[in-house]
């Protein structure tokens, strides 16, 4: 077997940047064989400018909702944006399935290798034939009033059939609750049976006008509900924050994502590192900046968890799905937080999280993690100008 050697000014593992000196040392394929220094590769060594890092991990992403890309205003806030999406989502826009396909282009030239993806319907079944990225396939159920619960669990696992029929991977499938307000009880009770073995992912506290409507059931949400002329009398405000009232039903749960986490604040941050070993901080701060203007506070994360991950969300709610512009926008707002601090959360993190570490997310031996350089770099920092692609 002929192998590949690689070099660069920076090699980063998955878990910390190597000695300057270390050469990468994969198979024509891409799986990993060695790191070693320049003295013991020898000959033949492939020089490159930058970091070379594992392929990244997208946590968090809505590829169905490609096709709605510079059709949703910025900064409306999160009721706003939602009404908008859906009076879009259904717009004729041509072919949806090549804005999925340009998404996904998108995603695999700037270095990622797998991601999340959120799937209310099964427009994204097809490019399961291609299996140009791994996906974790969430299928999202959302029904607020009890009486239709019974009726959304049974088409979610319609959908899953289907996408499971296009050749998703029933291992990394699973049914999951779309958000605090929109899951009532009942459906929570059906879905939460599903959950062992699996990784759970939920919209968590992305608006402060979800953490007032389990505290005191008023807010913004109403309106939300009004104008879907959605009945809301059965909801009692339960006097908490909405993380306190649905973190108990995630007990099944093999790895969990809550996602996005904008108004987290630190009781319930402390509350949800110590309810699970395996539960992901998702952090999309671009699509945050989309929606509410607003980062979560990621130096707080950190004080209390090394569990973080990235996502880029959609294109309804995004500019670009890059990890690389994830991290770039992070560390402009937050400049002490080092490019190999986030690089973990791009990568092994990731892996981890969405149950795909035994083959992706770092240089270990026999692993096919995906090859990527990270170029323009300022030192050993990503800048604004950096730019990442796939090399192997």
């Amino acid at each position: 077997m002929t192998y590949r050697k690689l070099k660069a000014d920076y090699l980063f593992d998955g878990y910390q940047i190597r000695p300057a000196d270390s050469v990468l040392i994969c198979g024509p394929d891409g799986v990993i064989e060695d790191i070693t220094d320049e003295h013991q590769a020898g000959d033949g060594v492939e020089e490159f400018t930058g970091m070379i890092v594992p392929g990244f991990i997208n946590c968090h992403c809505h590829l169905e909702l490609s096709h709605l890309k510079g059709l949703i205003p910025e900064k409306q806030g999160l009721v706003n944006f939602v009404l908008s999406v859906m009076s879009q989502r259904f717009r004729p826009t041509g072919s949806k399935q090549e804005t999925i396909l340009d998404a996904e282009k998108e995603m695999l030239d700037g270095g990622i290798v797998a991601a999340g993806d959120i799937s209310n319907t099964a427009d994204t079944g097809f490019i399961q034939k291609t299996k140009r990225l791994d996906y974790y396939h969430f299928i999202e159920l959302l029904g607020w009033s009890p009486e239709i619960a019974g009726a959304r669990y049974d088409a979610g696992k319609k959908l899953a059939d289907e996408l499971i029929a296009l050749g998703s991977d029933k291992k990394h499938l699973s049914l999951v609750p779309h958000a605090p307000y929109s899951v009532s009880v009942e459906l929570w009770d059906l879905m939460k049976s599903g959950f062992k073995g699996k990784t759970v992912t939920i919209h968590n506290q992305e608006s402060s006008a979800e953490n007032e409507f389990f505290s005191s059931g008023k807010g913004e949400l109403n309106r939300l509900y009004d104008e879907l002329k959605m009945d809301n009398s059965h909801f009692k405000a339960p006097g908490t924050s909405s993380l306190a009232c649905y973190l108990s039903r995630l007990t099944e749960a093999d790895r969990i994502l809550l996602v996005h986490n904008t108004y987290m604040n630190e009781a319930d941050l402390i509350e949800a590192c110590n309810f699970s070993e395996d539960l992901f901080l998702c952090l999309c701060p671009n699509a945050n900046l989309y929606i509410e203007n607003r980062l979560p506070d990621i130096p707080l994360f950190m004080k209390h968890t090394n569990r973080i991950v990235l996502g880029t969300d959609s294109l309804a709610s995004n500019h670009q799905l890059s990890i690389l512009e994830e991290m770039k926008s992070i560390k402009k707002i937050f400049p002490d937080i080092s490019s190999a601090e986030m690089l973990v959360w791009a990568t092994s993190n990731g892996a981890k999280s969405l149950s795909f570490d035994s083959r992706l997310g770092d240089f270990t031996k026999g692993k096919k993690p995906g090859i990527v350089l990270i170029e323009n770099l300022s030192g050993a920092d990503i800048g604004e100008g950096s730019t990442s692609r796939r090399i192997v």
